[in-house]
């Protein structure tokens, strides 16, 4: 009888082993897999940053008659944010790559916004900017809400250059631009027009300090209100 149960129990490790093993060797797959899909949403992010680097540049010798609010790189931001967006998703905010990238990221917003004053300035046109810093870090409950209506008023505003920042990135460019603004770590927080709002604010209450009569309305614009 003692044999029979000494058996069993040789049985029963000898199976939870192979299961162990065998989860272990799917796991890491998987995890290689997710890996080399990262890093190929990573190559084609760092290509997309040489890419709008070298646009800065070429835009600064077009003439007025060839550019206007949108020809700046709004769009292509937006695509560099989608795909950075996912890869913090995958492997966590405080991912080295992540932080690296975005890093990259905040700098091309900076001078985004530097080039589109420059070429306001000589071109006589009117953008205009929202600054909007948020936190990763688990206290700034309304942060997503803020970036939805962020999302929703761009899209209903194409003149609108919505900039968005992690307020605790280390990054020194990103802190000279906090001091300048002068922006509390009272999140999540928006910067329209040179004056700054804290808390959360609904797309009313955002539209109510735009110049409304300056933006154009996207005439595919057929979403709810998202106050």
């Amino acid at each position: 009888m003692r044999t029979l149960d000494w058996k069993k129990y040789l049985f029963v490790l000898i199976i939870t082993t192979l299961v162990f093993f065998t989860a272990l060797f799917m796991s890491d797959k998987i995890n290689e897999q997710r890996f080399a899909e990262l890093q190929d949403i990573e190559n084609r992010i760092a290509t997309d940053i040489v890419s709008l680097e070298t646009q800065f540049d070429l835009l600064e010798e077009l003439s007025c008659t060839d550019i206007d609010e949108k020809t700046v790189l709004s769009k292509e931001l937006d695509s560099l944010a989608q795909r950075l967006a996912f890869t913090e998703g995958q492997v966590g905010a405080d991912n080295p790559e992540v932080v690296r990238l975005k890093r990259s990221y905040t700098l091309l917003q900076i001078k985004d916004y530097l080039l589109m004053k420059k070429v306001s300035e000589k071109c006589s046109l009117d953008p205009i900017f929202i600054f909007y810093f948020y936190s990763n870090e688990g206290n700034c409950e309304n942060c997503d809400r803020e970036g939805h209506v962020l999302t929703f008023m761009r899209e209903k505003y194409p003149q609108l250059r919505v900039y968005s920042f992690d307020y605790n990135l280390d990054l020194s460019a990103l802190d000279t631009l906090i001091t300048i603004s002068d922006v509390r770590n009272e999140l999540p927080a928006l910067v329209i027009q040179g004056n700054t709002y804290y808390g959360f604010q609904s797309v009313e209450a955002i539209e109510n300090v735009l110049p409304l009569e300056s933006l154009q309305t996207a005439t595919s614009t057929a979403r709810g209100d998202l106050n």
